[in-house]
């Protein structure tokens, strides 16, 4: 990459020194590579535990590592400089590979051990072949995760990061300070999602294509809260609710997205939900559950003073804190 430099001192030094003398001197650099950091060692540090298969959560806080470090290297991306095995598409296809295993685990769960319980033993016949099936496909699924992280590719990816983190080389904009460019790391972010057309949908329209357009509110949402979740340590309280508000409507509409799924799943395994009324109903209650909130939610969104708010709150990072 054109313009690369190399930093004169450890990005981890420097951020400990700013953070010391409690001035600006803390650089976009600087917080680069210590988030980078971060979420790469979350990532790695699951590794023999998904390999392992014992406990699910091994695979998900894997997954959820690699989706925060491709998140890292797009809000950083103008200011790092990384080898090609360490860049974002090598990352999104180890997401991919984690997340359909992943996926299988959430669908299995949901139907074992949430459904089942309060079905008629005539439905959880029906459900249990359908959770065999499922089964079935997640021994393929975990075998293409185990070839993942045993083969070269995997290692050549730690093996860049490694580098990287211990020579971190970055673009000339990452000399310039974090508190210059906070605000304009940020007001993208949050533009994306003010103008999302999701927000013109109410409660009663959440079907057909709507649902589509929710769905993707729903990874939009995502989005900007890993992006924020960054940055929280560097504005006050009201921040933080808004990005824990933000985790609370990505997973209600989590919620709504999963068990449209699960009952795509269940038609084409040859268990249609007109076989199943009381899974279906349950699965309505909990679709009811999860929409609850959203015509509050989405009148917030649709307020000006409420959109002002936030555009102001996003230019007022605390500079103590920088």
């Amino acid at each position: 990459m054109a313009n690369a430099v190399t930093p004169d001192r450890n990005a981890d030094m420097a951020l400990a020194d700013a953070e010391q003398s409690g001035t600006n001197s803390l650089t976009l650099g600087d917080y680069a590579h210590t988030v980078i950091a971060k979420q790469y060692r979350r990532l790695v540090k699951q590794e023999q535990g998904v390999l392992k298969d014992k406990d699910p959560e091994y695979l998900h806080q894997m997954r959820v590592g690699t989706r925060r470090l491709r998140t890292a290297l797009q809000v950083f991306g103008r200011a790092v400089d990384l080898p090609k095995a360490a860049r974002e598409k090598a990352v999104q296809e180890l997401t991919r590979t984690l997340g359909h295993l992943r996926d299988l685990d959430v669908q299995i769960a949901a139907l074992q051990s949430n459904y089942r319980p309060q079905l008629p033993t005539s439905e959880q016949k029906l459900l249990d072949k359908a959770t065999a099936n499922l089964k079935k496909q997640r021994q393929k699924a975990f075998a293409a995760v185990e070839a993942a992280l045993t083969q070269p590719h995997y290692q050549s990816l730690k093996a860049a990061y490694e580098q990287w983190l211990q020579q971190p080389r970055y673009t000339r904009i990452a000399q310039l300070p974090l508190s210059l460019l906070l605000p304009d790391l940020l007001s993208p972010l949050l533009s994306e999602l003010l103008l999302h057309p999701a927000w013109l949908i109410s409660t009663e329209e959440n079907t057909g294509e709507n649902r589509l357009v929710l769905h993707e509110l729903r990874k939009v949402c995502k989005k900007v809260r890993y992006q924020t979740e960054f940055f929280t340590d560097l504005y006050g309280e009201e921040f933080s609710n808004w990005v824990n508000e933000l985790k609370q409507l990505q997973e209600d509409l989590g919620t709504v997205q999963d068990t449209h799924v699960l009952l795509e799943i269940l038609e084409q395994q040859g268990s249609p939900t007109g076989k199943l009324p009381e899974l279906h109903q349950a699965i309505d209650a909990e679709q009811m559950q999860a929409m609850s909130y959203w015509e509050s939610v989405r009148q917030q969104y649709l307020s000006a003073e409420f959109r002002a708010r936030l555009h102001q709150m996003i230019l007022a990072p605390l500079t103590n804190q920088l």
